[in-house]
């Protein structure tokens, strides 16, 4: 790998030799492609497409890549690749200037040319450009791979993504999606009367989250600062503070394991509503990604990792204790104590991490994670998550061993978690103590003690429902990638030796 990375001076290849050799004639000739700085163009590839009936026969100017080149003498045929697709060039020595198109002629796959020409249809019917100028706008020095695909170039494609986005389609097309996800999100809530905020991406604490935090150090203050593991304490501050319905669309750091799921830093819109709760949330998790999928798919059915999704509106909703009964044949509403719950956890397999209080509902939790979460394949809310695990979430009145919590679950992948929002500074702080006795026993991806958030829950906060939802995951659904790596265009990846 590292050497298919690398292209020394003295290994460069001979296109590559070639290449900078045409590029020192034409810089001899003062005609240096790289002094040039603008072309106005006025038509792209879909456009022409789109419209041919109407722009046949018309002038248009067209930039992009040249992507094949294939010719008979006084006469060539290439692919003009742009941001919106390619579409066929011709071009005729007869019909052109005699100097331009032998200038033409010594072009290379790679090249990003502007065309002025006319647009018309060949004798076998290809919608294409009649070049009437073409004008080497940027020169590449390097051939781009015949064969950039394929399971064993993986790893090239996503630390050359300029390359992968260039030769495969596909690949650009996810991204297109991922862009309108986003302004659907963004439109879906404006129109709800939510309003966009920033966060601190640099923090003092780590919060709102169970995860383990990358630490940096700020200089001129002379302390350790912690990336944001999510943005969850800050707008709830702004809940506090009168901002009824806030939400933001950031990056989020978490310093743990990369796998088909994950990447160290990834992009989540978090949003809180004062007066609702975890079920006004469920409403727009569903309207986001359900009309998301009809708009942007023009369908509410997907394919992801193999199954069959539908995406019709009218999820289900599962609590966690029905869950596990229907899923893992233990009935946790039967059992009251928390010796006999450990005991039934253990029945079917299930043991409780370390760490973990040997309480009811950490073996609530531990059966569903360990034996019904991979059976969730068709979109499921499953709610009503035990306090031990919800440390932010309001106790259910029913039950006050249960909170009112949601997470989505879609072909065995979280894509959303939701809360009714704990508001009761005193249950909060028992909990972030809670929490400290945790991390004091070992374990580092439990709540730190922000004393500052809870002087602001001290002020009185609404009943509140809050949400925080993956957007690469919604993209992995949207476009049917099975990992993250295919959504997000730079991920994290080891540096070569």
């Amino acid at each position: 790998m590292a050497e298919q990375m690398r292209k020394p001076e003295q290994d460069l290849g001979e296109q590559t030799r070639i290449r900078r050799e045409k590029l020192a004639e034409l810089q001899a000739a003062g005609e240096d492609p790289f002094q040039l700085t603008r072309f106005d163009w006025d038509a792209t590839s879909r456009q022409i497409k789109e419209n041919f009936d109407a722009m046949e026969g018309k002038p248009v100017k067209i930039a992009g890549r040249l992507m094949s080149k294939r010719g008979m003498g006084k006469v060539s045929f290439c692919d003009l690749q742009d941001k919106e697709g390619r579409i066929q060039l011709y071009a005729r020595q007869d019909e052109m200037d005699e100097a331009v198109y032998k200038k033409f002629k010594k072009f290379d796959i790679g090249d990003i040319v502007g065309v002025d020409g006319e647009v018309f249809r060949t004798q076998r019917g290809e919608m294409s450009v009649r070049a009437k100028n073409i004008i080497l706008l940027s020169k590449s020095l390097l051939p781009l791979p015949e064969k950039f695909h394929g399971l064993q170039d993986k790893e090239l494609r996503y630390r050359q993504r300029y390359v992968d986005l260039m030769v495969n389609p596909d690949v650009k097309n996810n991204f297109f999606i991922r862009s309108k996800f986003i302004q659907f999100v963004r439109r879906y809530l404006d129109g709800r009367g939510y309003i966009e905020v920033e966060t601190p991406v640099l923090n003092t604490l780590a919060g709102g989250a169970a995860a383990r935090p990358f630490v940096t150090h700020h200089n001129t203050l002379d302390i350790d600062m912690y990336m944001r593991i999510a943005t969850e304490l800050p707008l709830k501050r702004l809940i506090v503070g009168g901002m009824d319905r806030v939400y933001e669309i950031g990056r989020i750091f978490r310093n743990e394991g990369m796998d088909p799921k994950h990447n160290p830093e990834f992009t989540t819109v978090e949003l809180y509503e004062a007066y609702t709760d975890f079920h006004g949330m469920m409403d727009i998790a569903e309207g986001i990604i359900s009309g998301a999928a009809k708009e942007i798919l023009g369908s509410y059915q997907v394919e992801w990792l193999g199954r069959q999704i539908d995406l019709t509106p009218g999820w289900r909703r599962l609590t966690m204790v029905d869950a596990v009964k229907e899923y893992a044949g233990v009935d946790f509403a039967s059992i009251s104590g928390d010796g006999e719950a450990v005991a039934a956890a253990k029945a079917i397999g299930v043991e409780l991490a370390e760490t973990a209080d040997k309480t009811w509902g950490n073996a609530l939790y531990a059966c569903f994670d360990q034996r019904v979460e991979e059976k969730l394949i068709q979109p499921t809310f499953i709610t009503m998550y035990p306090v031990e695990v919800s440390p932010l979430t309001k106790r259910s009145p029913a039950d006050p061993r249960l909170t009112e919590r949601f997470e989505l679950f879609v072909c065995r992948s979280e894509l959303a978690n939701a809360y009714s929002e704990l508001n009761d500074p005193i249950d909060q702080r028992r909990r972030f103590e809670k929490q400290v006795e945790l991390r004091d026993r070992g374990d580092d991806e439990t709540e730190m003690l922000d004393e500052d958030f809870l002087t602001a829950l001290e002020y009185g906060m609404p009943p509140t429902g809050g949400m925080g939802m993956g957007i690469d995951r919604c993209v992995m659904l949207l476009t049917g990638a099975d990992t993250v790596r295919d959504v997000i265009l730079f991920p994290t990846m080891k540096p070569l030796d």
